[in-house]
């Protein structure tokens, strides 16, 4: 049991670093980007201007969602078909 738990520990900080690398480049794109960028929209709801902070939100939000989904259905479906316990 505790490999397991490290083992989410383990993918949990990879998301976290991933997120937050997400964030850091975003800020890097808002102060050392292109001049003429366009604002960017946020899941097709909210308009973001295309500065250090707006950009940093719209990469953490849009990477933090996408993988966040992808891992929760990882672990979804690595806990109900799991092969150590057959159900068949």
């Amino acid at each position: 049991m505790p490999s397991r738990l490290h083992g989410r520990w383990l993918v949990v900080g990879l998301y976290a670093l991933i997120v937050s690398f997400a964030g850091f480049v975003g800020v890097l794109l808002g102060l050392y980007g292109p001049e003429d960028m366009r604002p960017v929209s946020l899941l097709g709801l909210i308009e973001i201007q295309p500065t250090a902070i707006g950009l940093a939100i719209f990469g953490m939000t849009t990477i933090g969602l996408f993988l966040g989904v992808l891992l929760f259905l990882v672990m979804f479906v690595s806990e109900r078909y799991d092969e150590a316990d057959p159900k068949a």
